[in-house]
Parts: C-alpha cells; sequence; structure tokens
C-alpha cells in the first residue's frame, strides 16, 4: 500500500486545530465529555464512587501534614542538640505522629487502588452493555456504513479503560489541587516568589502535552479503518474457514506482506509521536529541574546566613518538590482527561447514532390477525440503498395471496437479496409501499413483523454453541424446549446428522472453544433449515437458497418437508437452481432491479423469455 496516497477515510476525523481559539474550543469540547462519564460512573457503582472520592479527599491533604510534623521534627532536633537535656522529649511524640500519618496515607492508597479495581470492573462492564444494547437498536443500514462501523470499532477498542481514566484524572486534578493549595500555604510564609515559579516552570510542559494528546488522538482515530484492514488480513491467515484458499492460491506471502506494510505505517507513526513526547519532556524536565534548583540555592543561602531555620529549609525543599510534583500531575492530568474525553467522545457519538427507522410511523387502527397468513402487496416499490446513485429496486408491484407460494429468481445483483430485506424491514422502501393484511410495514413494529417470519438465509449464521442451541435459537423463548427442538430437527432434517454427534443435541459445534465439533457445509444448512422449522406460528416462511450447500437427495427430501410445513403458510423461495423453484405457485423473474416475468413455471416457458433461456441453460448443463 502506497504510504503517500491519500486515505479516504482520514476526511471524517476531526481537522487539526491550528489558532489559539481552536485549540481553546477543541479542548473544551474535549471537557464536555467528562458529565457525562461522571454519570456513567455513578451509575456503576455510587457507594464506590464516594469511597474513592472519599479516599482522594484525604489523600490530597495528608502530605502538608507530613510535611509539617517533618519540619517540627527537624527543629526539635535541633533545639535538643543546642540544649541537651531539655528537648528530647519532643522528638519520639512528632516522629510517632508522623509515622501514624504515613500509615494512614498508605492505607488511604492501598484501599483506593483496591477500589479503583472494583470500579473498572463494574464501569467497564456497564460501558460493554451499553454499547451491545446500542447494537441491537442499530438498523442494518447502520452495519452496511463503514463510518458507523468505526464508530462501533472505536468504542469497543476504548471502552474498558477510558471511562475509568477519565474519572481518575478528575479525582487526580482535584487531589493535586488541594495537595497544592495546602502546600502553598506553607511555601508563601518562606518564599511568596516560589509559588509563581512553581507554576510557571510547569505551563509550557502541560502545553506541549496536550497537543501531543491531541495528536495521538487523531493518529488512532484515522487508523480504525485501516485497523479494521489489519485485523482482517490476520484473519485470513488464521481461520480454518481461509487456510484452503490461502495454501492452494499460496496467498500467505502476499497476505503478510500487506500486514506487514500496514504495520510498519503504524509502527512508523508511533515512533514520531514517541520521540517528539520524548524531546519535549526532556526539555521541559531541564527547565523544571533549573527552576527548582535556582530556588534552592536562593532558599539554602538564607539558611547559612541564619535567616530561616534548618527545620524551615528541611520544610521548604520537601514543599517545593512536593509542590512541584504536584503541578505537574495536575497538569499530566488534564492533559490525560483530555486525550480521554477525546476518546469518550467516540463512545458518546456511537451511543448517540440516531435509529428509531424500524418504529412505527403511526399505530394502525388494527394491527393484522396473528397466527394465519394475509395478503402481502408490493405497490411500486423502489429501493435505493443510501449513498448509491442506482436503483437496486425499481417499481416493483406484486401481490401475493395468503398461503401462496412465489419463486424469486434472477441473476446476483438483480435485486432479490434486497427484496427480502425490504420484506423484513431491515430496510424501508425508498418509494412505494409494501402492505400486509393491508397494513404498511411501516406503519407495524418490527419485532411483530419478524415474529410472523421463518426464514432460512444464504449466509445463515453458523453459531458456536450447541447443536440443540443452534436449533433453538429460531426461537429465542423456546430454547430449552428440547421436544420443540427435537420436532425442528425432524422438519428440517437434521435428526440423523443429530443422532450422529457426539453428544447429541449437547454436542458444542465449531472449531472456537474446546471439543468443539466441525460440520459440513451442507450440515450447517441442515441445522440453519431446522432453525427456522421452530417458528411454527410463522405466518410467511423465506428460503433464500435454502438447499446451495446440500446434495439432490438431500434437497429433494427438504422440500418434501417444505411442501408439508408451508401447505397453509405463505412462502417465498430465492433459488438459483430450477429444480427447486418449480415447487411454487408462481415464479417472478427480476433484471437490474425490475421485475421482468412473472407467472407458473409452465406459463413461464410457454412464453419464451428470460426465464425459459435461463432454464434451458441449465438444463442443457445437467444433460451435458
Amino acid at each position: 500500500m502506497n504510504r503517500s496516497s491519500p486515505n479516504p477515510h482520514r476526511s471524517t476525523a476531526a481537522p487539526r486545530p491550528r489558532t489559539p481559539r481552536e485549540r481553546l474550543a477543541a479542548l473544551g469540547a474535549g471537557f464536555a465529555q467528562a458529565p457525562g462519564t461522571l454519570r456513567l460512573v455513578w451509575q456503576a457503582d455510587r457507594a464506590g464512587a464516594l469511597l474513592l472520592a472519599a479516599l482522594t479527599g484525604a489523600s490530597a491533604v495528608l502530605p502538608a501534614g507530613i510535611a509539617w510534623v517533618g519540619k517540627l521534627i527537624v527543629d526539635a532536633v535541633v533545639a535538643a542538640a543546642r540544649a541537651p537535656g531539655g528537648g528530647q522529649g519532643r522528638v519520639l511524640p512528632l516522629v510517632l505522629l508522623e509515622l501514624s500519618l504515613m500509615a494512614t496515607s498508605m492505607a488511604a492508597a492501598r484501599l483506593a487502588a483496591l477500589e479503583r479495581e472494583l470500579l473498572r470492573a463494574r464501569l467497564g462492564n456497564l460501558v460493554n452493555e451499553r454499547i451491545l444494547e446500542k447494537a441491537l437498536e442499530l438498523e442494518l443500514r447502520h452495519f452496511e456504513d463503514s463510518a458507523v462501523y468505526d464508530k462501533m470499532q472505536n468504542a469497543r477498542r476504548e471502552a474498558s479503560a477510558r471511562p475509568l481514566s477519565l474519572v481518575l484524572q478528575c479525582l487526580a486534578i482535584l487531589q493535586n489541587a488541594v495537595t497544592l493549595a495546602a502546600l502553598s500555604a506553607l511555601l508563601v510564609r518562606l518564599s511568596p516568589w516560589s509559588v509563581a515559579v512553581l507554576v510557571a516552570a510547569s505551563i509550557p510542559a502541560f502545553l506541549a502535552e496536550a497537543r501531543l494528546a491531541a495528536e495521538s488522538f487523531r493518529v488512532n482515530t484515522w487508523r480504525a479503518p485501516e485497523g479494521r484492514r489489519l485485523n482482517y488480513l490476520e484473519w485470513i491467515l488464521t481461520r480454518d474457514s481461509h487456510v484452503k484458499e490461502v495454501k492452494v492460491f499460496g496467498l500467505g506471502p502476499l497476505v503478510l506482506s500487506r500486514y506487514r506494510e500496514l504495520f510498519r505505517r503504524f509502527y512508523e507513526e508511533d515512533r514520531r509521536l514517541a520521540v517528539r513526547r520524548m524531546g519535549w519532556g526532556v526539555l521541559f524536565g531541564l527547565l523544571s529541574l533549573s527552576a527548582f534548583y535556582g530556588c534552592y540555592a536562593l532558599v539554602a543561602a538564607r539558611a547559612a546566613r541564619a535567616e530561616i531555620s534548618l527545620g524551615d529549609l528541611t520544610l521548604y525543599l520537601t514543599v517545593f518538590r512536593q509542590g512541584q510534583t504536584a503541578v505537574q500531575n495536575v497538569l499530566s492530568a488534564v492533559t490525560s482527561m483530555y486525550e480521554d474525553a477525546l476518546y469518550m467522545s467516540e463512545l458518546f457519538a456511537y451511543l448517540g447514532i440516531p435509529t428509531g427507522g424500524e418504529a412505527p410511523r403511526s399505530l394502525p387502527a388494527r394491527a393484522p390477525a396473528r397466527g394465519r397468513p394475509q395478503l402481502l402487496e408490493l405497490d411500486r416499490v423502489s429501493f435505493r440503498y443510501p449513498g448509491r446513485a442506482e436503483w437496486a429496486l425499481r417499481e416493483v408491484s406484486l401481490t401475493l395471496a395468503p398461503g401462496e407460494k412465489l419463486g424469486l429468481v434472477g441473476e446476483n445483483g438483480a435485486g432479490k437479496s434486497t427484496l427480502v430485506k425490504l420484506l423484513l424491514r431491515l430496510h424501508d422502501p425508498t418509494e412505494g409501499a409494501i402492505r400486509y393484511g393491508g397494513v404498511d410495514l411501516r406503519d407495524m413494529d418490527a419485532a411483530d413483523l419478524r415474529a410472523r417470519v421463518g426464514a432460512v438465509f444464504q449466509d445463515f449464521v453458523r453459531y458456536q454453541a450447541t447443536a440443540a442451541e443452534n436449533i433453538g435459537f429460531g426461537a429465542p423463548e423456546h430454547v430449552e424446549d428440547r421436544a420443540r427442538i427435537g420436532e425442528a430437527a425432524r422438519r428440517g432434517g437434521a435428526d440423523g446428522l443429530i443422532a450422529s454427534l457426539p453428544s447429541r443435541y449437547d454436542t458444542v459445534l465449531g472449531g472456537w472453544f474446546e471439543k468443539g465439533h466441525e460440520l459440513s457445509a451442507g450440515q450447517w444448512q441442515k441445522l440453519a433449515v431446522a432453525r427456522a422449522f421452530m417458528r411454527e406460528e410463522a405466518e410467511v416462511l423465506i428460503l433464500d437458497e435454502p438447499t446451495a450447500s446440500i446434495d439432490a437427495e438431500a434437497e429433494h427430501e427438504l422440500f418434501e418437508r417444505f411442501r408439508a410445513l408451508a401447505a397453509d403458510r405463505t412462502a417465498l423461495v430465492i433459488s438459483h437452481r430450477f429444480s427447486t423453484v418449480r415447487i411454487a405457485d408462481r415464479i417472478a423473474v427480476l433484471r437490474e432491479g425490475r421485475l421482468e416475468e412473472l407467472g407458473s413455471h409452465r406459463q413461464l416457458l410457454e412464453k419464451d423469455g428470460r426465464y425459459a433461456a435461463l432454464f434451458r441453460l441449465q438444463a442443457a448443463g445437467y444433460r451435458d
């Protein structure tokens, strides 16, 4: 991949702020994510959040108290040395007081660390649940949109770490700000100007870190599409579904070279950023160190002139070092919080994706009666995928009587699968209407509509679960009903397959988990067909290439069962095999999104049109 070539996906990233006003606006937009993140923490664990805040407050004031007691100890020791026998009694209580303060500080730090780990687990789980709940709300069009998919991946990638990190940075800012205020009160009495030096020496490092944090966020955001490509290349080389072609066609070196090139690009970006961060860190670290030792020299000179006590000098050194650390911690926390907030903006952007396309436009006066098929009407239906100029379907009008069996044929890209998506309300028509029982599908609840449909898709899912679950998932409310699952297996022709498995219905299928039992494509498809048979109350059956992976004998057996099952149901059968669609009452021929022919098998042969030509072409292949 050419490194200098523009990445079309990068146009979706936020432009780099250049002016001070733009940078301030970007900083404000980043911190605007903090309230929403704090609400997530509150929802995850209120008691834990309050305890962590209390421990943070305690840890904030203890350093100033420890430093002050340390000064008192030094002054008491000096006084005792100058007056032997007169001041030793004050030293031991002060040492014990400092010990108690240090023990309290250590216990608070350990308890806070424990609570952070517990909160991390609770918060990470809550955020992951929100991401998965949102995924359930999304419509098919969202999953077909690469920009939405990238938002989902960015949200998932940072979900377990960023929310808690942002909250901890907020607490770190508060803790170090309180600590700095307490230390400054001690420092002002010795050297007021040292407070100003302390803050001023740390600001340049903060500005540089904030800029590098924003750069790091932009790099990782831009990577979403290419990161997905990197994962896909790894998938090609490591999945059993690809290994045959990788070996036969010798694809390994080509795929691995592309993987290495992408990784090299990522590494170069990371290296440049790390080198810049290191360079600025050294430069501003030297600046901060110079400020400290400059102040140290001046205060040491005052102590040498006896203007301040040795205890004051010790206090100054302790307070200045701790104060410098507190300022740096505040600025570092602000920088990290800004970076975390930018990532949280990705999460909230994903959670805020507008949905509701599946919701009914209005509540009809009455829903179609349940339990028996209804009249299905397509009225001048046209559909165009978002962002596409061409029509996938154009002015398709069709009526299916209750219980009618319709075959749907056409070349790849003719619109067959698109029509199925519209019938299931995975998309809504761009123009025209689809009515079921006289009610526009857009005025029906999508879940109610889909509960009336049993379907087998060409790209059926191979669940890495037990055989019983692979069938039972067709009706989740009956997934534990073994009698119903067994009947669905019998109707779908999968009972013989189940009998051959090592643990029958309890056999784990697929190769992802321990003791998984892999199946052939045809065996997987039998389970998919049985899954559709779980919906005994289905009014409409949709079979999208249901026999693509099974042999002719199994195909004949399946359709004998299908005839019995679909006797009192409306059925739509999509297939490239004309032996399959011949069982239909009528056959619809789609071409380039338009309905070109409609009639029974015999009628279409007599018409001698597109269907007849395709049928003869396929029949000739069998004769040869």
